[in-house]
């Protein structure tokens, strides 16, 4: 999984039936480490009903068309909304 900040919506006159009454976000891909961008955004498909400027978690490919139900044709989509990470070494003696 890979995280994002929600930072637009996307709106079609027309799309392939497939994606009907989806909500489209644009997704701007950070890094775990210190949440800096990564790479350009992305249209993804939103499973969780994510908000203007919430940290997301989000997949792509195969897995993103598979958080739905009818399996549409989409190549990313949010599947989480990230109150908060931890990124660095666990403490010894944790798994």
């Amino acid at each position: 999984m890979k995280l994002a900040r929600v930072v637009g919506r996307v709106f079609c006159a027309k799309q392939e039936p497939g994606i009907d009454g989806k909500t489209l976000l644009l997704i701007q891909p950070l890094r775990w480490e210190d949440e800096s961008p990564a790479g350009e955004p992305v249209v993804a498909a939103d499973v969780v009903g994510a908000g203007a400027g919430e940290k997301v978690f989000w997949v792509a490919s195969r897995e993103a068309a598979m958080a739905f139900p009818d399996v549409p044709p989409v190549d990313a989509a949010i599947v989480g909304i990230v109150d908060g990470h931890q990124v660095g070494k666990l403490a010894k003696g944790s798994l």
